[in-house]
């Protein structure tokens, strides 16, 4: 598993102490930007209640329970910068899961993208060309590590 920059560490806690305080409504921004880049990402929330449309299903508590756990998985990498090793297994977890439900990994990179997108919409001109690749540095660890878990639980749906 590759290792961040000293420099990769500091600006991503540095980015994300103001926004983990507060993860959901981040988390919406994050989660309305992936349906507009890959809508069909839609159709694998589907809860018993009546969510017809992308903002009824954003607002429903199971959706929100959802945005809650990708926000911790996230906090969780920004709080284990300094040994992502120690995540290995759970993000390998993570990637099979997904896999399982149907994500294909094409989608990983909507996601990244939708990361990029909260992040710049929250951080307005703290935003920068380093702190993005800082944390497109990151995501792509994560993703890595997700994407073996993913290839080990089957045959690679993105074909």
């Amino acid at each position: 598993m590759e290792e961040l920059s000293t420099k990769d560490k500091e600006l991503i806690r540095g980015s994300w102490e103001s926004l983990g305080k507060n993860k959901v409504p981040h988390g919406v921004v994050m989660f309305s930007r992936l349906f507009e880049l890959d809508p069909a990402l839609l159709n694998l929330f589907h809860y018993g209640t009546n969510c017809d449309s992308t903002q009824d299903r954003l607002a429903s508590p199971e959706f929100l329970e959802h945005v809650t756990k990708v926000m911790l998985v996230i906090d969780a990498a920004v709080s284990h910068l300094d040994d992502l090793h120690s995540l290995e297994d759970f993000l390998l977890n993570l990637g099979k899961k997904h896999q399982a439900v149907g994500v294909r990994t094409q989608s990983f990179a909507a996601v990244g993208e939708s990361l990029l997108y909260m992040l710049q919409c929250s951080l307005g001109p703290a935003y920068t060309a380093p702190l993005r690749q800082a944390w497109l540095n990151m995501y792509s660890i994560v993703v890595a590590v997700m994407s073996r878990g993913y290839a080990e639980n089957g045959e690679d749906k993105a074909d």
